[in-house]
């Protein structure tokens, strides 16, 4: 790859000739956009990729409060220098500057008590890219904000000279268990914050230097000062910095952070010029803005598009991160110090987000940093033990689902992206599909993941397929047959969870689906989306989709019905499920794909249609113009690719679907020195059909573009027209994505069956492979095919383990099912006068008495919810009978509002309608106990009766210190026990 150096300057200078192009692309960029909403970006400055994000901090907590920012809010706490653009969790906010007049407050105000906040107005607040200023009303203080890739720059100009003061609050936010400041000589300070918020522990180290000799400084523990003191080390510590300004009433700070320590955190910002140039640091940071906006040059379109454009361009190049320091040093992901050789280590990998559009954009537009990206994750790998998921300032935060890593890797490597070790890339993605924990064990062993083994069962399945299917690719390229076969099996594990009568992915729990059923209900079983937005998910075999939905027609239909559906969902609260047409969500990821997919089905003008709506209608020039969360690029790479006209829908092949371009001409720049040209002739908001295309000149027939078509340079030039034209329609047109090798034989499912009964239950086997035979055994041997051979419903009479697997001649075997069956002793019933939440029904009312008891996690389903309401039931044991103890099993999980019961009571009765109290079992558990607990709420009793009451006392609301405080509590309970 040839550097891209000097180019994007030479297009500057030839646009600006031009009278349709803008003289300066930073006009084009709003940062304010996302910035209200649920866009959770932040506005302030920092340079491309760079380590320093210093922006202005007006929200201490909450979902809406990320970034650390809400377009809304009208008071600011200060600027910080770490910020996350657009995540679903806060974090970062390390290093609170904040200039004030006056007596030196040290406390924030956010509790309405006098602080060190200030009021400020969105009339005198500007943001451009590498640039920020607002107006403190409360101290007549003008803030402006810049910096360079470490360093962070403040400028304040006072109204008036004389003493002024800067606050600096190592406690902002997050919690942290350990800091230090200290005063070092007449200018400076330095010090540290070790913080712990998503990230567990976050390093952040810095030195602060100020442009005027600091004339006084307090230092505060807890909020009370230590006097005389000139450092301090301890869990909360703030600072007051008192200046004496002359008749300019101007103080610059510089401000340079690091991960590593103190030292690199003071080369960092001696590697910048010295001195105090704020406006030629603005200008640099800016040119290097301009520079990354020119990578793509558009032609036409309104200002709102071409803003909205630019600001997305924008957005997917603020992260991931710089975390090297000036030498090299970086802090891994065993929180050791290593040193990055030839390349720049980075940090924040959105990677569930991100490998879906953004990554593939950098593909395109960032070669050589893809490189380093890569190089990153594989030292996450040698430093860590293994590739990220969800990568933070060194930290595995476990957030999220997949080992996507993988499809970042394997898509830049499979696009010709190389400098880093390849085999040792294989090790790793190979070591991330073989691990010991989240639901790898189960998905191996059964070729799909249980409800019961593991929560969000159907993401997980779906997406680990699609992860596989990419590190076999990764093993075909590097001849690596064995290992290629084996993924490639894997990577058609998604079948295992379809269920033909519905057309849905579905979960399966003791080896059959879930009931009840609703394609619409969020729950559990999915990541942050329901059944209708996984029921696409299977990017690396569409063509196998398409045979599920019994052809093209099939898929078509389930698409129309997506997008025809009632917006309603239903179960859980989910605030990411946002930007809804029908039951396709914008708002969130698993949707991305999914507009796109008309294209295999052979109507590409649906597609077109689909996207321009999405386009027009959940994107705008707005501070709310996100229709969900940014997630650090991946919002704004959907825009950048589907408004150029094309996207990636399964990164890992070379193959984008084209779509609708939203702008007449737009040419991408890349870094080998060649350019690629879209060309929409007549694209407008009515002309957004596609009715003939030309590639290079030549008649192009296809829906898809190769990249390295893209990469090679040329024209692809498309004629638009106001109605859906016949262009892409014929079979053989489409984009492929299938898999012809290694067929799988899929795991028998279990239709019908009561897992717990009393005569006798019915079990209905069937499987999905076409020509496939179902052997079994009851005893709980494992079957093989001179096993029982299955050829109608089993009639169970007696308690059994059932195993069985299903067989094909050509194929082979499917991996082997178990599934337990138990009889109960004695019969009885249950009634039930509260409601349970229908996500949280552990199979119905009788889920209580039947034997089976719930694990440590309440997601799997096996525990029965109730929502701010008590339990209360009535156990019918059909006869009087004697009972010596009585129980009710209950879960504790305060970080997901689940509580114990206040209390629990028992009672009695013979008839049913006259009920004696037995005794009340208290709670012992506090309510702040972190983790999973059960507790067994149990009562010795000595009595006779046949019915039994069991009323669990629900708190109703979170406590005060919880952070749900006053919302609605749960109570989780299984099993009724009665000896």
């Amino acid at each position: 790859m040839k550097p891209f150096l000097g180019i994007p300057l030479f297009l500057l200078l030839l646009s600006s000739c031009r009278p349709d192009a803008p003289a300066d692309l930073l006009s084009e960029v709003d940062p304010f956009i996302g910035t209200g909403g649920h866009g959770h970006t932040f506005p302030g400055a920092t340079a491309p990729f760079g380590m320093v994000q210093l922006s202005p901090d007006t929200r201490l907590t909450g979902w809406d409060g990320c970034s650390g920012y809400h377009y809304t809010d009208p008071m600011v706490y200060g600027f910080s220098h770490t910020h996350l653009s657009g995540t679903g969790i806060p974090d970062y906010a390390d290093v609170l500057l904040m200039p004030t007049t006056g007596e030196a407050r040290i406390h924030n105000g956010a509790d309405g008590q006098p602080g060190y906040r200030s009021a400020f107005s969105k009339e005198r607040e500007t943001a451009e890219p590498g640039y920020y200023s607002t107006f403190l009303e409360d101290y007549n203080i003008q803030v402006e904000l810049t910096a360079s890739e470490r360093v962070g720059y403040h400028r304040y100009r006072f109204a008036e000279g004389g003493q002024v003061n800067v606050i600096l609050d190592l406690e902002h936010r997050d919690e942290t268990p350990r800091a230090f400041l200290r005063r070092v000589g007449d200018d400076e300070v330095e010090g540290y914050r070790i913080s712990r918020a998503w990230a567990q522990e976050q390093h952040l180290y810095f030195v602060a230097r100020f442009s005027k000799p600091i004339a006084g400084l307090r230092l505060f523990r807890d909020g009370a000062e230590v006097d005389g003191a000139t450092s301090l080390e301890d869990e909360r510590i703030k600072a007051a910095l008192r200046f004496e300004l002359d008749s300019e009433a101007e103080l610059q700070v510089k401000v340079g952070i690091s991960a590593v320590s103190m030292e690199g955190a003071r080369r960092n910002l001696d590697a910048d010029p010295p001195g105090w140039a704020f406006d030629s640091i603005r200008r640099a940071t800016q040119d290097k803005w301009r520079i990354m906006l020119s990578k793509v040059e558009l032609t036409g379109g309104t200002k709102a598009e071409r803003r909205t454009f630019y600001t997305a361009l924008y957005h997917t190049f603020l992260a991931p991160n710089l975390f090297t320091d000036v030498d090299g040093q970086y802090r891994g992901t065993d929180l050791k110090v290593h040193r990055a050789e030839g390349y720049e280590q980075y940090t924040v990998f959105s990677l569930w987000d991100t490998y879906r559009a953004t990554h593939p954009l950098y593909t395109i537009l960032q070669e050589e940093r893809t490189a380093d990206f890569i190089r990153s994750m594989l030292a996450h790998y040698r430093d860590g033990g293994q590739l990220p998921m969800w990568e933070l300032a060194g930290n595995y935060t476990g957030c999220m689902i997949g080992y996507h890593a993988v499809p970042v890797i394997a898509d830049a490597y499979l696009k010709g992206i190389f400098g880093y070790d390849s085999l040792l890339a294989l090790e790793a993605m190979k070591q991330a599909a073989t691990q010991s924990r989240l639901g790898i064990p189960a998905y191996r062993q059964y070729g799909y993941i249980p409800a019961e083994a593991e929560a969000e069962s159907v993401s997980k399945t779906l997406e680990y397929a699609y992860d596989d299917w990419c590190i076999a690719q990764m093993a075909k390229a590097l001849g690596r047959s064995d290992d290629y076969l084996t993924y490639l099996r894997r990577a058609q594990y998604y079948k295992n969870l379809f269920d033909p009568s519905t057309g849905f992915f579905r979960a399966r729990m003791n080896q059959q689906w879930v009931e009840p059923f609703d394609p619409s209900e969020v729950n559990f079983h999915f990541t942050e989306a329901n059944a209708w937005q996984y029921a696409f998910y299977a990017p690396q075999d569409v063509e196998g989709l398409i045979a599920l939905h019994g052809g093209a027609k099939g898929l078509e239909a389930k698409l129309d019905g997506l997008f025809s559906a009632s917006s309603a969902t239903s179960g859980r609260e989910q605030p990411d499920i946002t930007g809804l047409i029908g039951q396709y969500a914008h708002g969130n990821e698993p949707s991305h794909h999914i507009a796109y997919l008309y294209n295999y089905v052979h109507r590409p003008d649906k597609t077109q249609e689909r996207v321009r709506q999405i386009l027009d209608e959940l994107y705008a020039d707005a501070p709310d113009g996100l229709s969900g969360n940014e997630d650090c690029g991946q919002m704004s790479a959907w825009y950048v690719l589907s408004a150029l006209g094309f996207y990636p829908v399964t990164p890992g092949s070379d193959l984008y679907a084209i779509g609708s371009p939203l702008f007449p001409e737009a040419t991408l720049h890349l870094e080998n020195g060649n350019s690629f040209r879209i060309v929409a002739n007549g694209a407008s908001a009515t002309h957004k059909y596609i009715h003939s295309a030309r590639l290079n000149g030549a008649d192009y027939r296809y829906t898809y573009l190769r990249h390295a078509d893209l990469m090679a340079g040329g024209v692809l030039e498309l004629e638009m027209a106001a109605t859906p034209g016949a262009w892409g329609m014929q079979p053989g047109d489409e984009p492929l994505s299938r898999i012809d090798e290694a067929p799988i034989v899929c795991t028998p499912v279990i239709q019908q069956a009561d897992p717990a009964f009393y005569d006798s239950t019915i079990v209905v086997l069937t499987n999905l492979t076409e020509g496939a035979r179902i052997y079994y055994t009851l005893d709980g041997s494992v079957p093989d095919t001179n096993s029982l051979l299955c050829r109608q419903a089993l009639v169970l009479r007696e308690s059994a383990e059932l195993r069985a697997f299903a067989f094909h001649p050509e194929w082979g075997s499917s991996p082997v099912i178990s599934a337990s069956y138990f009889r109960i002793p004695e019969r009885r019933e249950i009634e039930l006068s509260t409601e349970y939440a229908p996500q949280y029904a552990a199979g119905g009312d009788g889920a209580l008495i039947d034997f089976r008891r719930g694990g440590s996690d309440f997601r799997t389903g096996q525990w029965q919810g109730y929502e701010g309401v008590d339990l209360d039931a009535v156990v019918d044991l059909g006869a009087s009978k004697p009972l010596q103890r009585l129980a009710l099993g209950c879960l504790q999980d305060e970080n997901a509002w689940i509580f114990m019961p206040l209390r629990v009571r028992f009672y009695a009765s013979d008839d049913g309608q006259e009920f004696r109290e037995l005794g009340v079992v208290e709670n012992e558990i506090s309510p702040r106990q972190h983790g999973a607990v059960i507790r067994d709420f149990q009562l010795p009793v000595n009595t006779t009766a046949r019915y039994l009451r069991v009323k669990a006392e629900n708190r109703g609301l979170c406590p005060d210190f919880h952070k749900g405080a006053g919302g609605k509590a749960w109570i989780f309970v299984d099993e009724i026990v009665l000896e």
